[in-house]
């Protein structure tokens, strides 16, 4: 990567080195992490505690071998004391804005579209399943494991890619585009499910990032099929879902809407723009019992053997690949809600965060068994924010800087706020009985 000599640092860099050195982090200069985060291998000290009752939180340091390390955050949730809902978002948030009110702690979510390209953006980011505040909004293309809030009981599970819905009252089953299909052709009455998890993320150059990530509109289309008409679904609060345009023989922008319905021709050539479109069951569950829930990363013991075919596109460069990578994991055992973030700067040398294979590695270590554990969004997005001596304090991906826009714009540290994400999980207080 090429980055311009740095100038005398202006006012905003010199209040973010204030803040980097009050972290205990030596930071000399903002725009020098841009090529190198070595200031940010730094050994936590180990610690545990109470955050509040039912919420336990542990930081220690993992080594790797090497002088490599890892600082590893994990945060204990005991579901019988407190409550945990899956939160997702078109617009974005950052982490910690969402510890306010009831809310105890929050974590980073699960995987989302990223672009940097403004100006193309899928109308529902998040990538297959999301359910917002009980109302489903995409449907998941692929079979994935979910974390659900389902009856008012938080679950995970592998979650089929099948179920049934209504257009205007008509009864449908569907299916994910991503399913295994016993015949090529699409049997009738059958309605098969694409989205913005169909899409392909590709990289290119760019000197002073290194890479910048988009996709070409051109060719984010549901496949050609003149025996085929889709259908693209938007959902708006307080509307639920439409048909909002109709594409026979196939075409549909794979961003236009919050999802694509493909049905074969002729006899779905009935279905029209503004037809109502009603979610009745994703794999095997009754929708109208769903409070929260969103589409996990794989296993973590599927991460390691490379069992990932679900989630390479539309990530563009797989994040399970094996390199080293700072990641986010969930687990569910009984009532304890279990996550983790294994710290990492990419551009650090003894500090890059785990592989797959060593993160299987720590999660037996740890008595977890790896089949059920599994990965949420990391990265840059690996973070977890709760409230300490009343202050919000956010631990992970600490080195993150702001992307230039423009040639003459300079990297921003915005290790505290983080990447814009849209989903999260958040832990709050039980609710009162008798209270919804």
């Amino acid at each position: 990567m090429s980055v311009p000599v740095s100038e005398p640092p202006g006012h905003e860099d010199q209040a973010s080195i204030a803040v980097l050195r009050a972290h205990g982090y030596r930071v000399l200069d903002i725009q020098s992490l841009a090529r190198d985060q070595q200031p940010f291998a730094v050994r936590v000290s180990a610690s545990r505690r109470a955050i509040a009752p039912g919420v336990r939180f542990e930081a220690r340091t993992v080594e790797l071998g090497g002088g490599c390390f890892t600082n590893a955050f994990t945060l204990r949730v005991d579901l019988n004391q407190v409550r945990a809902e899956a939160v997702c978002a078109v617009d974005g948030f950052h982490l910690r804005d969402m510890v306010i009110e009831d809310a105890l702690t929050a974590v980073s979510g699960s995987f989302s579209y990223i672009s940097d390209d403004p100006s193309y953006q899928p109308a529902e980011p998040c990538l297959d399943l999301a359910c917002r505040a009980g109302e489903v909004t995409s449907l998941p293309t692929a079979s994935k494991p979910a974390f659900l809030v389902h009856h008012r009981q938080p679950m995970i599970s592998t979650l089929d890619a099948a179920g049934m819905l209504t257009v205007q009252g008509r009864a449908y089953r569907w299916i994910g585009s991503k399913e295994p299909r016993p015949d090529a052709r699409l049997q009738s009455g059958i309605l098969t499910v694409f989205g913005a998890a169909n899409c392909q993320v590709r990289y290119s150059n760019h000197p002073r990032t290194g890479f910048v990530r988009d996709v070409d509109p051109a060719t984010n289309i549901t496949p050609p099929d003149p025996l085929a008409v889709d259908c693209v679904v938007s959902w708006k609060p307080g509307d639920g879902h439409r048909v909002t345009s109709v594409h026979p023989g196939g075409g549909a922008n794979l961003f236009a809407g919050n999802f694509v319905l493909r049905a074969e021709r002729p006899w779905a050539d009935h279905i029209q723009e503004g037809m109502e479109v009603r979610i009745i069951q994703i794999g095997g569950l009754e929708v109208r019992h769903l409070e929260s829930g969103m589409s996990l990363g794989p296993s973590v013991a599927d991460a390691a053997a490379g069992v990932t075919p679900a989630y390479d596109q539309c990530l563009g460069s797989s994040p399970f690949r094996d390199t080293r990578y700072a990641r986010t994991l969930i687990g569910l055992h009984e009532r304890e809600l279990w996550f983790q973030v294994l710290d990492g700067a990419p551009l650090a040398d003894t500090f890059r965060g785990v592989s797959p294979t060593e993160t299987a590695e720590i999660c037996a270590a740890e008595g977890l068994d790896p089949r059920s554990v599994y990965h949420l969004d990391g990265g840059q997005s690996s973070k977890i924010a709760f409230i300490e001596e009343g202050r919000t304090r956010v631990v992970g991906s600490m080195h993150y800087l702001k992307w230039p826009h423009s040639p003459g714009e300079p990297f921003r540290w915005r290790g505290l706020d983080g990447r814009v994400l849209r989903s999260a999980f958040v832990v709050k207080g039980n609710r009162p009985e008798g209270v919804t």
